[in-house]
């Protein structure tokens, strides 16, 4: 049987192992969340999960089990968290799961760590609890820990989006329950995916700030803020491939590897 780069897969000896031969660890970040009518709520968790194992193949690192629950989807990037089924956490939950994982992983051995965001919402509060571990790994003595933080979309260059979006790219704000996640599905997971439920949607036009309590009707009805109707798996093999490999690149490049 071929040798796992899930931990959740791995018995705690084996796990030990890695880690004590240098194992970067990968940690995928989702949400559960609405994507529109032809996909799932575990979007985000599925996508963070698959990349992370890609680019684990290829670094030698190893994923850990992903943290499901995101931040608050919000309207001009996810819908907006009053859409029933986004499942979502606080600012400081997220934080404080991002800080308590760095310091289970530091106490672990894991000296070289990378978040794989699947989630737009998650960045920032990620980035915190990232900063606080660190301080207070640094307090205690231990400063060789180095992580990374990388929403895997970043890594679809110029090229990719010109052949992918001939008609146009939206943004990737736009783009929740789009060509991109609906093709990676496509690929992935296509018993998770009814192409024949896609709302077939312009992109979504909605004002260059946010106001809250968050007005319902400006969000589209499907909860989708651009269509994925041209979505195919032939197009979610190229953004696997091509955020991917751009992951590879850069922490090969941040570990020394």
């Amino acid at each position: 049987m071929a040798r796992s780069v899930f931990m959740e897969d791995l018995d705690a000896f084996t796990y030990r192992e890695r880690v004590a031969d240098g194992a970067p660890v990968l940690i995928p970040v989702g949400s559960i969340e609405q994507h529109g009518p032809h996909m799932p709520l575990s979007v985000d968790v599925l996508l963070s999960k698959a990349m992370a194992g890609a680019v684990a193949e290829r670094t030698g690192s190893l994923v850990a089990a992903p943290i499901v629950y995101g931040y608050k989807s919000q309207q001009r990037s996810g819908g907006g968290n009053h859409l029933t089924g986004s499942t979502s956490l606080d600012a400081a939950t997220v934080i404080a799961t991002a800080k308590s994982l760095v310091l289970e992983l530091a106490r672990h051995g894991v000296r070289k760590i990378a978040f794989v965001n699947g989630h737009y919402e998650n960045y920032q509060f990620l980035y915190e609890g990232v900063d606080l571990a660190l301080g207070e790994l640094r307090l205690a003595g231990t400063e060789d820990v180095r992580v990374m933080l990388m929403s895997y979309w970043d890594f679809v260059d110029d090229a990719a989006i010109a052949e992918l979006y001939p008609d146009g790219f939206p943004g990737w704000d736009l783009e929740h329950g789009g060509v991109l996640e609906t093709s990676l599905m496509l690929l992935l997971h296509p018993h998770l995916v009814d192409m024949d439920r896609v709302a077939d949607i312009p992109p979504a036009v909605l004002p260059t700030y946010d106001l809250l309590p968050a007005r319902p009707e400006i969000t589209p009805p499907s909860g989708c803020l651009s269509s994925g109707a041209a979505a195919t798996a032939g197009k979610g093999r190229v953004l696997l491939d091509r955020a991917s490999a751009g992951m590879v690149t850069a922490i090969r490049s941040e570990f020394g590897m």
